[in-house]
């Protein structure tokens, strides 16, 4: 049977694939076996190099070694066995499949929130691009038509690919005690905008809780408890623009730092 040679990157830090692929492999694999969770192959690099390389270095030393298998996607490093050259992998979701892209879902409702949020931060990732070692892009989303209720295939696939996804959750109404839509009597309750919650209820679903940041500013005319409940540091909420303009640059750095992104 003919050998048909995979190709592996090891995954030190994080690259988008097309980049990935640019480069050399780190390893080349001829596939036994492949379920859905698991994949067993030899690898067909001599045997010494392999021995000496980082990643095998590190594998040894107890720590997570991580390749993208071209056809194949993301995986980890279960076992090796040098003497037949076999190397076993288990499925993984690596950062590598994800794009460089930050994603914003702004509310439209209230101009004065969605002015001073939108600028500074496409402020913010200019100038955080500026020092990154990869450069990544904003996309932002569109506006749901009145009559649309679903989000576009596009849309869930820009959603599930982003480095990071970012959700202007300014309330643009006040549920009031009494109101027969009140969810906890004597509550008021604060209403983030429609297609916001759209989103960020996928985005909950399909995304890892630390790429997730949750924007908000307060509001001296609305009152009560928020919908969305997560941790401190994936929120960030303010008063004035220079106060966001202060705050955001850090809290961005701190969510994009498990990428390596900057030195």
């Amino acid at each position: 049977m003919a050998i048909i040679a995979l190709k592996a990157w090891y995954l030190e830090q994080y690259e988008p694939i097309a980049i990935l692929e640019q480069r050399p492999p780190s390893l080349r694999l001829n596939r036994n076996s492949l379920s859905r969770s698991a994949l067993r192959a030899d690898f067909l690099d001599d045997n010494q190099a392999v021995r000496q390389s980082e990643w095998f270095s590190r594998y040894l030393a107890g720590e997570a070694v991580e390749f993208y298998i071209e056809g194949s996607g993301g995986y980890a490093v279960a076992n090796i066995n040098l003497i037949s050259q076999e190397i076993y992998f288990t499925k993984l979701e690596v950062l590598a499949q994800l794009e460089p892209v930050i994603y914003y879902c702004p509310q439209v409702e209230y101009p004065t929130g969605q002015e001073a949020l939108s600028a500074t931060l496409t402020q913010t990732l200019t100038q955080l691009n500026q020092k990154s070692r990869l450069p990544f892009s904003l996309v932002t989303s569109p506006r749901l038509k009145k009559e649309t209720t679903r989000l576009s295939g596009q849309q869930l696939r820009q959603i599930k690919k982003s480095l990071l996804f970012i959700a202007d959750g300014t309330a643009i109404a006040q549920v009031s005690p009494g109101d027969p839509h009140q969810l906890l009597p004597g509550t008021p309750q604060l209403l983030p905008s429609p297609q916001v919650c759209l989103e960020m209820g996928f985005a909950l679903q399909s995304k890892r809780s630390e790429q997730l940041l949750l924007i908000k500013m307060e509001r001296s005319d609305l009152q009560g408890d928020y919908p969305f409940d997560l941790p401190s540091h994936q929120q960030l909420t303010y008063k004035t623009t220079p106060e966001l303009e202060q705050s955001l640059p850090v809290v961005l750095e701190a969510l994009l730092q498990k990428y390596n992104l900057f030195a």
